[in-house]
Order: C-alpha cells, then sequence, then structure tokens
C-alpha cells in the first residue's frame, strides 16, 4: 500500500485550515485517512504548525511520501533533517550523539534567526507607528494654529466691533450733551 502525508482541506469558504494526514495514496482528500499526525493553519501570521516530530519522523522513515507542501512542512520543523541524520547513524558516519548534537545546533540556529526576524519586523512596526505619531501630531498642531488664528481673528472683529460700537455711544452722548445745552 502507498502511503501519503498530505494536507486534507477543513473549514468554511475562503477560511481553510488543514490537518496533516497519513492516508492511501488511492483514498480521496478528505477521506480516509490512518493517522493524523498534526494541523497547519495558514490563516494566522504567522501561519500556525502543530505536527507530532516523533510520528512524523516514524512515517517518512517508514516510506511515506508526503506532497510538495507537506515537505517543506517537514522541512521547517527538521523531520527531514533528522532522518538524513539518522541515515548517517545507520550507515556509521556518526554516532547518535553527534547526530542529536547537529539536530540541536540546526534547531537553536533557527530560533536564533526566527528571533531576529521577530525582532526586525517589531522595530519596523514600532518605527511606523513613531512614525504615524508625529504625523498625527503635526497634523494637529497645524490645525490647532489655524484655530487659534480664526481665533484671534474674531477677537479683533468683536474688539473693533465694540471699539466702534463704543466710539458710536460716545459720539452719541456728545452729540446729546450738545443738544441739551
Amino acid at each position: 500500500m502507498a502511503t501519503k502525508i498530505r494536507l486534507q482541506r477543513h473549514g468554511r469558504k475562503g477560511y481553510a485550515y488543514y490537518p496533516i494526514v497519513v492516508a492511501d495514496s488511492r483514498a480521496p482528500r478528505d477521506g480516509r485517512f490512518i493517522e493524523r499526525i498534526g494541523s497547519y493553519n495558514p490563516n494566522t501570521n504567522p501561519a500556525t504548525i502543530s505536527l507530532d516530530f516523533d510520528r512524523a519522523l516514524y512515517w517518512v522513515e517508514t516510506g511515506a511520501q508526503p506532497t510538495d507542501t507537506v515537505r517543506s512542512i517537514l522541512s521547517k520543523e527538521g523531520v527531514l533533517l533528522m532522518k538524513h541524520l539518522r541515515g548517517g547513524v545507520k550507515k556509521g558516519a556518526f554516532d547518535e550523539a553527534e547526530a542529536e548534537r547537529r539536530f540541536n545546533a540546526w534547531k537553536a540556529d533557527r530560533e536564533k534567526v526566527a528571533a531576529s526576524d521577530r525582532a526586525k519586523k517589531d522595530a519596523k512596526a514600532a518605527d511606523e507607528a513613531k512614525a504615524r505619531l508625529e504625523a498625527e501630531a503635526e497634523k494637529n498642531r497645524l490645525i490647532g494654529e489655524s484655530v487659534a488664528k480664526k481665533k484671534a481673528e474674531k477677537l479683533a472683529a468683536e474688539e473693533a466691533a465694540a471699539k466702534a460700537a463704543l466710539e458710536a455711544e460716545t459720539a452719541a452722548s456728545e452729540e446729546n450733551a450738545e443738544a441739551a445745552e
């Protein structure tokens, strides 16, 4: 029986997630399967992958053929590297401890690269947020200046009107005083 490690499609239209299963190659995509060994959710950022490492390694060593997408997932998780290292142990190129050391070094390097990528992404997001904040502060300052200018013009107009009214009132009272004399 030819077995494949492949993705099954679940979820609704436009929002799919994929269980990673081992199935007979003749079975339908979403049909019967032998074992579920993980899941892949591309809807999150970054994509969420959960994988039973030991069972995936067992099936790959047994001869199950992964599809292209599953092959890339297994490669990112290190299953294919561990298969390669175990092959070296079987051939006598190095011992089990050396294989474990190499795998752990690869994993640490991968985590370091992922952490630096996350740090760069966070720094970029912080810079963008700072730029947006500065742009908004500048916009608010300009709006504040225009509002202050309008208020000053309105106040000057009110003062001029009050001064004119006061002058008119003074002139009227002087005329009344002259008329009374």
